[in-house]
C-alpha cells in the first residue's frame, strides 16, 4: 500500500492525530484555518436542527420569563 487511502477507508482518530503532528507550520496554519470553518459549519447545522425539532423551545421560554420577570443582566 503506499499511504494513499481510498474513499471508503476511515482513519482512526490515531492517525489523524498522528498526520496532523506531521504537518509543516504553514499546512497546520492552512488546518487549522478549515478547522475552524469546518467545525462551525457542523455546529450551525447542529444548532439548526436543534432549532427545527424544538429542543431549544423550553430554554427560550426559560429565558421570556426570566427577562418578563426582570431576571436578567444588561450587558
Amino acid at each position: 500500500m503506499t499511504g494513499e487511502r481510498n474513499s471508503t477507508t476511515h482513519m482512526t482518530v490515531e492517525e489523524i492525530q498522528f498526520a496532523v503532528s506531521q504537518l509543516s507550520r504553514e499546512e497546520l496554519n492552512e488546518f487549522r484555518e478549515w478547522y475552524e470553518e469546518f467545525d462551525a459549519d457542523v455546529w450551525d447545522r447542529d444548532f439548526e436542527e436543534d432549532v427545527k425539532t424544538g429542543k431549544l423551545d423550553a430554554l427560550a421560554e426559560k429565558a421570556m420569563a426570566d427577562f418578563q420577570a426582570g431576571r436578567y443582566t444588561e450587558l
